[in-house]
């Protein structure tokens, strides 16, 4: 009788696991699906302070831009145009009253104790070019060097951690929950080892930490295509855009576009980043990207599936005699149509211009989804602080006794 009892005790124990795991994935599912909807759904729900910096971070910048180009200045400055104008499309973006901004996941306010995160409005890719740089040659040997303008980006980029160590905020949490754009790949090099806390929107893979920084794309620089989607307009089986400066004369962007808008596929070995901007100059021009890398990490890659729009191929592949040409020929005419229907219903994620719900809302989304990680990243530092605090103060105390025993 009491095996009996056991045994059906036994079993009323697994059902009851089993129904409590059951609801437990029900409910973390249920939450799953209302997070992801609700972060969908654009409601505005990340909080950025934005800082007043002093004009020598961003608008200054743009001066000296001009100026070392000899350009004469007109109000309002505008930012020119390159492909790490991400810093501009951020900034500009949360300088927008509210009513441009309905249904984004990001709001901005004015209070900086409501703040989850703080952004640092500094242009420092643009930083990095304010020089005037020409090409020197020295018999077969060519260096760019700057010229006709004195200008310090390794001090100005000095000056703003200057700044920013004496405001409360950075203290605070030692800059965990701060936001920089460093697209350029040497944008803030100077100071990186003091603000690598810092959450990093970045284009090079190599620079950020994929636990807390964010991949962006870069600026297009083309014209984008507007055309309908067909195959024979385009003559052109496969197209390399390659570098812009050839023996320092510069490549013609009307040729380009003309030239990825007349073709089926476009090459993309890896440029001086994994994802150079070449890839969407591509994307915008319906021009089937195809890419050369063994390994490549690209933007909103938990949003997009890039198998839908990039043909990937590794480089043993690649470097082998008439593979390319023949894996490409062989690909149909209507697989090829779908190829150009799945990048138009994606390219607003990489035009920063025309597209006001494209990726600067899908960048902020990225970042919002790393709140959680940077929140446990704070509690954690500021914990082995205080265990670091206490140890010191142990130490104090212990040679303070050992002074006052000695004979």
């Amino acid at each position: 009788m009491k095996k009996k009892q056991s045994k059906k005790s036994v079993s009323k124990r697994k059902i009851l696991t089993a129904v409590t795991l059951l609801l437990a994935f029900l409910f973390a599912l249920f939450s799953f699906f209302n997070i992801h909807t609700h972060f969908r759904a654009k409601t505005p729900i990340l909080k950025v302070y934005m800082y007043d910096l002093p004009t020598v971070f961003n608008y200054d910048v743009i001066e000296h831009f001009y100026k070392a180009r000899g350009h004469r200045l007109t109000l309002p400055l505008h930012y020119p145009i390159h492909q790490h104008s991400a810093e501009w499309h951020l900034f500009h973006y949360l300088s927008k009253p509210p009513s441009k901004r309905v249904g984004s996941v990001v709001t901005r306010v004015s209070d900086p104790e409501a703040a989850d995160l703080f952004f640092v409005p500094f242009f420092s890719s643009l930083s990095t070019i304010v020089n005037k740089t020409e090409w020197f040659i020295h018999g077969s040997d060519r260096e760019r060097r700057d010229v006709n303008y004195n200008y310090n980006n390794e001090a100005v980029q000095e000056e703003l951690v200057e700044w920013l160590e004496e405001q409360y905020y950075w203290q605070r949490n030692r800059g965990w929950d701060h936001v920089f754009v460093a697209q350029s790949s040497n944008a803030l090099g100077r100071v990186m080892e003091k603000i690598q806390k810092g959450m990093l929107l970045v284009s090079d893979p190599g620079r950020a930490s994929l636990i807390k920084d964010v991949l962006i794309p870069y600026s297009h620089r083309i014209t984008a295509y507007g055309g309908p989607i067909v195959v024979e307009n385009r003559k052109t089986l496969l197209f390399f855009k390659g570098n812009r400066f050839q023996r320092g004369v510069s490549q013609s962007q009307v040729e380009a576009s003309q030239g990825m808008h007349s073709s089926k596929f476009c090459l993309h070995p890896a440029g001086n980043t994994p994802s150079s901007c070449r890839l969407f100059d591509a994307i915008l021009s319906l021009c089937i990207p195809v890419v050369v890398s063994d390994y490549i990490e690209l933007p909103f890659e938990d949003t997009l599936d890039y198998r839908n729009i990039v043909i990937f191929v590794n480089s043993t592949s690649a470097v082998k005699p008439g593979f390319l040409v023949t894996l490409l020929r062989d690909i149909p005419t209507e697989r090829i149509l779908q190829y150009q229907h799945d990048l138009k219903s994606v390219r607003r994620y990489f035009d920063y211009d025309v597209d006001p719900d494209g990726p600067v809302n899908e960048i902020w989304q990225q970042v919002s989804q790393k709140l959680p990680l940077i929140k446990l990243m704070i509690n954690r530092d500021n914990g082995l602080s205080r265990e670091i605090q206490i140890s010191q103060s142990a130490l104090a105390y212990a040679q303070m006794q050992l002074a006052q025993s000695a004979p």
